[in-house]
């Protein structure tokens, strides 16, 4: 009688509930837009190693980063909560301090309550050490991913394009030569390293003046920094790195849960293939790296297979924001682009409101769980702290995390629709999406950014994108009653924020 009981009681749970917790992969693209991939639409870019993880599992056609650009998209991610909340959490330097305050209730450190063993690998981008006491280069630096969660981390500071470019695991500098310690400012010029703008012809290729300051593997970068040579990475390397340290992290934890946060730099500035990716695509630097980022999908999915964990192991693969071209290196993606189109049908990219800059690729490969497929249920990565909890059997405390929600039906395939707003944020502020319809409240910034709209104007706008997904025919004239009922939905959830 008790069997029969518990059975009934089982059939009656979710699916995941009768299975053991499942070990969580989310591999986490940089700048890689909507039609970026072979299961998304793109042509001159071959991707099977990603096509077959989609036909694989289900293959989201209106998921969405929280922001258009990196720190704020990582923040909400990991927080649970909208990043235009919280001052300070624009793109940063590569000297930042940690801006998630250590102790916070996070993605990470819910699933470590829940007995799962935590690791971010790749590019990290909140920040490391304190207002009060910056991160020491030189010695342990702290709070570091380990103060808000991850067991294990194996991270770059920033980006590629921002010194220091060298990787922290654990809280120091891998590979530092203590006779040759590390200096790092974003203030002023320090050392005699060669700098950019000072010699040209001492670098990999061109760069904006932004791009011109301290040059390290024949690339300038954003910032200033001497010593550390024996820690310097090249970039040439760095996907094969991280990916090597990922698999690392996989093996060594195949007999416990897992949550592995896979940050791939790939296809971020500045893009620097490895030479095997050097041609491979006819596009350019940018294009030869999303074909390296396919490679790296295709080795961790081979670890699963051979470890015999690929039934129990939920893949996911995003993206951080959209696409973007020119964005400070002379590398000709622009010119090489033809006709391939980054964002697919949208418009905008990297920095924009309108929905190239947020609606990115994502993919939800469980086997066994997740049957193979396509979704059009509005999904935001805002959710993945309250669903990957509740895939865990991990409450998420009250107060914390307040603008994430369990969206495990719509990741399973259970639930058409999804979400039924989402605030989509861009350098030139806010966007508001409810179901088709999306609002955009007056900005004075430019139209354009560079060859891109922003999504700036300065009368509100108002898309059916069911219609209209490229956002051209601004229907706010057209149709009052509906841009007020929008407007103030979205000063209702976006607060002083809103106005």
């Amino acid at each position: 009688m008790i069997r029969t009981l518990g059975l009934s009681l089982l059939l009656l749970a979710p699916a995941v509930q009768s299975a053991d917790k499942p070990n969580i992969i989310l591999i986490y693209a940089d700048d890689l837009g909507y039609g970026d991939l072979g299961c998304y639409g793109a042509k001159a870019i071959a991707t099977p190693n990603v096509d077959r993880l989609a036909a694989s599992g289900l293959r989201f056609t209106d998921a969405h980063a929280t922001s258009s650009t990196c720190t704020p998209s990582r923040y909400a991610l990991l927080t649970g909560r909208y990043p235009w909340r919280k001052e300070g959490t624009g793109i940063l330097q590569g000297d930042a301090p940690l801006i998630i305050p250590p102790g916070s209730v996070t993605l990470p450190s819910l699933l470590q309550k829940a007995g799962y063993h935590t690791g971010v690998v790749g590019k990290w981008h909140l920040g490391l050490g304190t207002v009060e006491k910056p991160a020491d280069w030189n010695g342990l630096i702290k709070p570091s991913p380990a103060e808000v969660g991850f067991d294990h981390h194996h991270i770059m500071a920033a980006t590629g394009d921002r010194v220091p470019t060298v990787f922290v695991e654990q809280g120091r500098v891998v590979n530092l030569d203590p006779k040759d310690p590390i200096r790092v400012s974003y203030k002023e010029k320090i050392g005699n390293e060669p700098v950019g703008r000072e010699q040209p012809g001492a670098r990999l290729m061109g760069a904006d003046d932004q791009h011109s300051d301290t040059i390290t593997n024949g690339v300038s970068r954003i910032g200033y920094m001497s010593g550390g040579k024996a820690a310097l990475w090249k970039d040439e390397d760095l996907g094969d790195h991280f990916t090597a340290q990922a698999v690392s992290f996989l093996e060594s934890n195949k007999e416990k849960p897992f949550f592995l946060f896979f940050a791939l730099h790939e296809p971020h500035v500045p893009r620097v293939p490895a030479p095997r990716f050097v041609g491979k695509t006819g596009l350019g630097p940018r294009g030869d790296v999303i074909a390296q980022l396919d490679d790296h999908v295709g080795v961790i999915v081979a670890t699963l297979e051979k470890l015999g964990l690929t039934r129990n192991t939920l893949v996911l693969l995003s993206s951080d924001n959209g696409p973007v071209l020119d964005d400070g290196y002379a590398d000709d993606s622009a010119a090489k682009n033809g006709d391939h189109k980054p964002a697919g049908p949208f418009s905008g990219g990297k920095y924009s409101k309108l929905d190239g800059g947020t609606r990115v690729p994502l993919i939800a490969s469980w086997p066994g769980t997740i049957a193979p497929g396509e979704s059009a249920a509005l999904v935001s990565q805002i959710d993945f702290l309250a669903t990957f909890a509740a895939l865990a059997g991990q409450p998420v405390p009250a107060g914390s995390a307040t603008d994430s929600a369990d969206a495990t039906a719509a990741l399973l395939g259970k639930d058409a629709a999804g979400r039924s707003e989402i605030v989509q944020q861009g350098t030139g502020g806010l966007a508001f999406r409810r179901g088709n319809w999306k609002f955009i409240p007056p900005h004075p910034g430019p139209a354009a950014n560079k060859t891109m709209r922003s999504g700036n104007l300065p009368k509100p706008q108002l898309y059916d994108l069911s219609q209209d997904p490229g956002e051209n025919d601004n229907l706010a004239a057209k149709h009052p009653d509906k841009l007020k009922e929008l407007a103030e939905a979205f000063r209702k959830v976006a607060g002083k924020a809103g106005k």
